[in-house]
């Protein structure tokens, strides 16, 4: 140990997806940075947090480390099958068409289909995969079994972490991925507080010779959520037989029960009938202990300061009914990753680098928090907290009508998660549109649909920077703002603004867009960017950077809001895994 260095250029507290997601990508745009990871644990150990989202599998795939995890031969997420909304009904929501997943022989490559699917990991195999990835691929020193008893600071500078060996580490940047413990951003007095209405529990277990609900293709699935009259359940694949699964409910609730973790979850279990049909031979393999842990959404007041980042879990969490969980933390881990990468590069204002990241990541964290607010909100399916649910709507200022739900979710910002086209959350527009009728019971129409003359907005605006990350670099893209609403002048918003400052008539905006997608794409992609303009239009229109008219010396101009995503009843789900098979 006394001849190891002490000194190196990052130094990562935790060992889990966000920071071995940093320093791998860091050590592939400049090897020449000595990166330490400092982990309490020792690889493999049980973590939650199994299901992925499409996002995941393309920060994997820069990693370099995509093929290892689809050579583990972890289940193929296609969606998720819901009980959620107004009703009971049930319905299903793909990444990609289930009708059109062709089989393709195991392990595969990212390309085609599989850039749209996601992983359904077991956790304790998944991190060690990603972590000796870092430290045989990318050279990363990975130190398990041991702790950080005190982060040396002063002011708002860290100086050095104390091992609970006496030995300090010294670094040039300190990055804090510890999790739930966040060890830095606590040492720092940064602060976390728990969002009000998702104070929730969960407890959960896993289970071997358990039966998918569904198989698509060869390794395909859809995740589980069926709701109960107080919380709701997941049920995910993760092997051929093995199976994760969970009951969440608001913290309150569980302690007014008077019932033992155990109790509730197995009450659950008796009390839906698809999932206990899943389970029906199946065994558990804690021998029912079952597992618990407080799932709190939270957001720090700051995620980045003087010499040290903040990533993953340790600097937001947003309610797991959206998965969202790895995706934030391979998503920021990955922003920071870059950041470190421009500041080393020192051609760029070191504190404009901190501003952006601080705050496009906060922000990013705050969108999903706001989508799973509007999910309780709204889920009829919870008849035991109704008083609950409407407590959250009530504090969030929030109106379940389809026209005002809208506009407070709009808040969230749509350019913020990709700044070359418009998506909410983890959902596209035309998915959160169809997400916004099955829970209020009412038609969601685009609003851009009414209109026949568009005009590009401007008014009252300052130009901004905004960072587009791509290759270890961040280009310094400009942007228009008008209060919290932002406008990138990139991507696809780029090409309809240029079209906007010479054309009103919506159908020559629509043609001239047209043009450019017919140039050199296949038809299943000019249908997908057509959808994707169509969905910039409509959060330009949400946001005023268009002003809307309808001319009525000219004809109506009609638009196939038909989305690339589907979300569709259970029955038309079942109908599309059929057609998949008889292919």
């Amino acid at each position: 140990m006394s001849d190891q260095p002490t000194h190196y250029d990052i130094a990562i507290i935790g060992g889990g997806p966000s920071g071995t997601t940093l320093s791998s990508l860091v050590k592939k745009y400049n090897p020449d940075l000595s990166i330490l990871i400092i982990e309490k644990e020792k690889f493999p150990r049980e973590h939650v947090g199994e299901s992925q989202l499409p996002g995941v599998s393309v920060v994997l795939h820069e990693m370099e480390v995509w093929d290892k995890v689809e050579a583990a031969n972890f289940p193929i997420k296609l969606g998720g099958s819901y009980t959620w909304g107004s009703d009971n009904g049930a319905w299903d929501f793909d990444f990609y068409p289930a009708e059109e997943f062709s089989d393709e022989e195991r392990p595969a490559k990212y390309k085609g289909q599989r850039t749209h699917t996601a992983f359904q990991v077991e956790r304790d195999r998944y991190d060690e995969i990603l972590l000796r990835h870092a430290e045989s691929h990318w050279g990363v020193e990975v130190r398990e079994e041991t702790m950080v008893r005190e982060i040396l600071r002063e002011g708002d500078r860290v100086m050095g972490l104390k091992l609970d060996t006496g030995e300090v580490i010294t670094a040039t940047h300190y990055v804090d991925g510890s999790g739930h413990p966040a060890l830095l951003r606590k040492a720092m007095g940064v602060e976390s507080k728990p969002t009000d209405g998702l104070k929730n529990v969960a407890f959960w277990d896993y289970y071997d010779n358990a039966t998918w609900a569904v198989e698509i293709g060869i390794g395909g699935t859809r995740v589980q959520v069926r709701s109960l009259p107080y919380g709701w359940i997941w049920f995910i694949p993760l092997g051929p037989s093995r199976a994760s699964v969970g009951l969440i409910c608001p913290s309150d609730y569980y302690k007014e029960s008077g019932l033992t973790p155990k109790e509730l979850f197995h009450k659950a279990l008796k009390e839906q009938p698809e999932i206990s049909e899943l389970l029906k031979d199946a065994k558990s393999s804690t021998d029912e202990n079952v597992l618990t842990t407080k799932n709190w959404s939270h957001l720090a007041d700051r995620l980045a300061g003087e010499n040290w980042w903040i990533i993953g879990e340790a600097g937001g969490f947003a309610d797991p009914i959206l998965a969202a969980g790895l995706t934030l933390a391979h998503g920021s881990a990955r922003h920071a990753a870059y950041s470190i990468l421009e500041i080393e590069r020192g051609e760029q204002d070191t504190e404009w680098i901190k501003s952006f990241y601080d705050e496009k990541n906060r922000r990013n964290v705050n969108q999903h928090i706001r989508f799973a607010k509007y999910w309780y909100a709204a889920n009829g399916c919870f008849t035991d907290l109704q008083e609950h649910c409407q407590k959250i709507a009530k504090d969030a200022g929030l109106k379940l009508n389809p026209s005002q739900a809208w506009r407070w979710l709009a808040q969230g910002g749509f350019s913020n998660q990709n700044i070359e086209t418009a998506a909410f959350g983890a959902f596209d527009l035309g998915s959160s549109k169809k997400l916004v009728e099955i829970f209020s019971g009412k038609e969601s129409k685009f609003n851009i649909t009414k209109f026949n003359h568009l005009t590009l907005n401007l008014k009252n605006t300052q130009q901004i920077t905004q960072g587009k990350l791509a290759n270890g670099s961040i280009e310094q893209v400009k942007s228009y703002q008008r209060g919290e609403a932002i406008l990138p002048y990139t991507g696809l918003w780029k090409q309809i603004i240029d079209v906007l400052k010479v054309e009103t008539d919506f159908q020559t905006i629509f043609e001239s867009l047209q043009a450019a997608v017919l140039q050199g794409s296949d038809k299943g992609a000019q249908k997908t960017i057509m959808f994707q303009y169509v969905q910039v239009l409509e959060a330009m229109l949400i946001d005023g950077w268009i002003i809307g008219k309808h001319n009525k010396n000219r004809p109506k101009f009609t638009l196939n809001t038909g989305g690339s995503r589907m979300i569709r009843s259970a029955a038309e789900g079942q109908q599309a895994v059929k057609d998949s098979k008889s292919r």
